[in-house]
């Protein structure tokens, strides 16, 4: 631990201002590029040959111990959030770092740094992937829509994407430390399916001739009232979550409004909770739309899947926290979140944990967030994180073969797991009207 300890502290200056540049150059998912093209140059400078993602932000390097063993992937995320309220977001994008994954890409920069030191790697064995991966923050729908029209993209989530492009072939663990106000690791959370919601009416004059439109804006408020009138109708079990945003809600005052576009997840703890949920909202949904005479079309399209811990990395985790960092007090909390992160697919294939380093103060994802202290969300946190590596990786990698032959994962193989969440997405007009039927389709 005391060469853990003296290597990650060789790069603290390097960990430290990768955590300022990067808060202060925020970019949305599948738009990071100064962010990727800085930690790409910092992991050059290291020596660390690359192999980029081309088309889309990220990259990935590989840290080869030269001895066989097992290989474990190291996440950090490049994405920032839009929160325009916040006093340091970009003035003119509204884009912050409100969840701190400038914490993470910083912590990986240590932990690559710490990997040069030959006294880390001496004793194990192995291969560690390093990946700087796009868009974990399921946000701006449309955009991540387009880019899979244009044949961009296949899924919205970068991790998704990296697994589906085969950058993840021949991973054994997976791991991917978040920031947090302190040290520690839910029991898991949930997933999601992401929902881009259009509703369609008839334009005409407001004023004049109102009878002659169908209005979009009515038909989308009754179809959310009655989606918020089954919210107790949910198992408190399944945690099921449903927080809709309005983004187009007409073109002119003086017009029907003839559509009106809404984005919101269905969250829930299993597949067949968020599965069940998000078909009893489409009916909620389409009902709006039938009560007026118009139309809507829904975009259903795989988001998360439900993140479960692996416990066997859990108590791993909190090991090595207790050996590297024992002034921090790290906490094993039963619960799920509600909160999602395409961390969940990875846990659906290999053992794989999401813990929280401190450092942070304010809201997730609020106006009053900030990396407050440096040295808890990234110098420690890529102490933890080269602790792990040693845990997992020492002595023949007794313990990570022993947690891979004891996993079992909720799908064989990333190509059942697309089947799988292929299935999920749906889209189209929802409504038929017949001469005298209505065919509704879920």
């Amino acid at each position: 631990m005391k060469t853990i300890d003296s290597a990650v502290e060789k790069y603290r200056q390097l960990i430290l201002d990768a955590e300022r540049y990067i808060w202060k150059h925020p970019e949305t998912g599948y738009r990071e590029v100064k962010t990727s093209q800085y930690m790409a140059e910092k992991f050059e400078e290291l020596g660390y040959s690359l192999t980029m993602a081309g088309d889309i932000p990220g990259f990935y390097t590989v840290v080869d111990t030269g001895r066989p063993g097992p290989e474990v992937v190291v996440f950090a995320e490049l994405d920032s959030l839009i929160c325009p309220n916040h006093p340091e977001s970009d003035k003119e994008t509204g884009y912050v770092h409100a969840c701190g994954h400038n914490a993470q890409c910083a912590a990986l920069l240590g932990i690559a740094g710490a990997l040069t030191e030959k006294e880390v790697l001496d004793k194990l064995c192995g291969r560690i992937k390093l990946c700087a991966v796009p868009a974990e923050e399921l946000i701006e729908i449309g955009y991540r829509m387009e880019l899979k029209e244009k044949g961009t993209i296949k899924y919205l989530g970068g991790k998704a994407e990296f697994l589906s492009r085969g950058y993840l072939d021949g991973a054994d663990i997976v791991f991917m430390v978040h920031t947090a106000s302190d040290f520690g690791t839910s029991a898991g959370s949930v997933g999601c399916i992401a929902k881009k919601i259009t509703y369609k009416g008839l334009s005409a004059h407001a004023g004049g001739a109102p009878w002659d439109g169908i209005n979009a804006v009515y038909a989308a408020t009754q179809g959310l009232s009655a989606a918020n009138a089954l919210r107790e109708t949910f198992k408190e079990q399944d945690i099921i979550r449903f927080h809709p945003i309005i983004t187009h809600g007409g073109e002119a005052v003086n017009a029907i409004p003839e559509k009106v576009v809404v984005e919101s997840f269905v969250r829930g703890k299993t597949f067949d909770a968020m599965i069940n949920a998000n078909k009893t909202i489409n009916r909620a949904l389409v009902s709006g739309a039938l009560a007026v005479g118009g139309n809507i079309e829904i975009d259903d399209t795989p988001g998360y899947a439900p993140l479960v811990n692996n416990e066997d990395l859990i108590e791993l985790t909190k090991e090595a926290a207790e050996l590297i960092i024992p002034e921090e007090n790290f906490e094993i909390y039963e619960k799920f979140s509600s909160g999602s992160t395409d961390m969940g697919e990875m846990t659906c294939l290999f053992p794989s944990i999401h813990p929280y380093a401190g450092g942070r103060t304010g809201k997730s994802h609020g106006d009053d967030y900030y990396i407050s202290d440096p040295e808890r969300a990234c110098v420690k946190s890529a102490k933890m994180q080269v602790a792990m590596l040693n845990l997992l990786l020492k002595d023949d990698a007794v313990r990570a073969k022993k947690i891979i032959k004891e996993f079992k994962p909720l799908f064989k193989s990333k190509e059942e797991y697309f089947e799988f969440i292929e299935k999920i997405a749906s889209g189209g007009d929802r409504i038929m009207y017949g001469d005298k039927q209505v065919t509704i389709r879920l």
